[in-house]
């Protein structure tokens, strides 16, 4: 679906400051939303199978070795330990799950172990099953469509001319060749990126073009979460109602994709995640985050409800308008999808929590400085 306003009227709303003029945005937005879901939602949830001690440079990461900050690690997860977060996540209320790990990509080892978990989270829950492992070829994103995977997740993370800025070492052609890749495989993508990093308007603009011309089926919008000790620490979390704004841009620019709101919400978006819904959401990222606390699945669930979305599991698992097509991938009928028992706290259903979960390593002196920018 092509972009509904120009490079310049999306110039133009970006430059808008007074809280009436975003608010009659946002109305555009909604009604965009609405005309292309109806009251449609997809809420997700993630696992961060393999965290810490990343060799990368990406500037807004804490596990990345060049960040002068504590930071979560552990190994990759075993299969049967991203089923139990799975099933956690959907005695939440999630209709899809992410398995997300660190790095460019995974060693073999490593890539069965998501293969196996995958299976496992299709054979026992009703979920849509996501990734996020990094580069890949065909022949592995085939895999992991063989294995029950039906998105694979991998951002862009800015705008092409600003990404220099963001890493070195993760090169942006990368990750356009692996999006390709996913693709060719006949698997739904999930493209977005990171807002606050220091780029300018224009480049987010471009950035929301640039995405537009990728035509992913879904777009995750994270906003910087401020670190010291990583190359962005030392920034200010967005204004909501810049944050709200944006949301409402990049819809009019891509009105086909599926939109989420996931990491650096709670901290930028405060009480505002109402009026961010209705800039264009889909869905959030709900329960826990990478490396960060999220907020509670039963309140993002009210949360939509009260602009009248439907949050309850569909027949086709949750995807509506988007349907599972798992037929002939894998055989048998889905089981039944606890939806009469919902689990909506940390102590009942342990939802990712990486406070308590995983071991904190303090990096000190052992940090190189950040690559500069090419």
């Amino acid at each position: 679906m092509p972009p509904l306003i120009t490079t310049k009227e999306a110039l133009d709303y970006g430059n808008l400051t007074e809280h009436e003029d975003i608010e009659a945005l946002v109305e555009r937005a909604w009604e965009v939303r609405r005309e292309n879901f109806g009251n449609s939602t997809d809420m997700c949830s993630l696992v961060n199978a393999k965290s810490g001690g990343c060799a990368e440079d990406c500037g807004f990461c804490a596990q990345s070795r060049y960040a002068d900050a504590d930071t979560v690690m552990h190994a990759m997860m075993e299969p049967e330990q991203i089923l139990e977060h799975a099933r956690a996540a959907e005695a939440a209320g999630a209709h899809r799950f992410c398995m997300v790990t660190q790095g460019q990509g995974l060693s073999k080892k490593d890539f069965q172990k998501i293969l196996e978990g995958a299976e496992l989270v299709a054979e026992q829950t009703n979920l849509k099953r996501c990734a996020s492992v990094g580069h890949m070829s065909v022949d592995r994103a085939q895999s992991l469509k063989d294995a029950g995977i039906q998105r694979v997740h991998h951002n862009v993370e800015s705008a092409k001319s600003y990404y220099p800025e963001v890493s070195s070492t993760v090169r942006y052609e990368g990750r356009l060749r692996t999006i390709q890749a996913v693709k060719e495989a006949g698997l739904e993508t999930c493209v977005g990126g990171i807002l606050n990093l220091g780029e300018t308007p224009e480049q987010r603009v471009e950035m929301a073009f640039e995405l537009s011309e990728i035509d992913p089926t879904s777009v995750p919008i994270n906003l910087l979460i401020p670190k010291q000790g990583t190359k962005f620490g030392d920034r200010e979390v967005m204004d909501p109602w810049e944050v709200v704004k944006w949301i409402a841009i990049f819809r009019l620019v891509i009105p086909g994709a599926l939109f989420r709101l996931c990491g650096g919400r709670v901290e930028n978006l405060g009480s505002m995640h109402k009026l961010a819904v209705k800039a264009g959401l889909n869905g959030v990222m709900m329960g826990n985050f990478l490396t960060t606390l999220g907020a509670e699945p039963a309140e993002d669930r009210a949360m939509f409800e009260e602009l009248g979305l439907n949050v309850a599991r569909q027949p086709d698992n949750g995807a509506n308008p988007r349907p599972d097509n798992r037929s002939g991938w894998l055989e048998g009928e889905a089981p039944g999808t606890p939806m009469d028992a919902l689990i909506d706290h940390q102590d009942e259903a342990p939802m990712w929590d990486p406070s308590t979960q995983l071991r904190v390593v303090k990096k000190g002196m052992r940090t190189p400085s950040y690559p500069t920018a090419a």
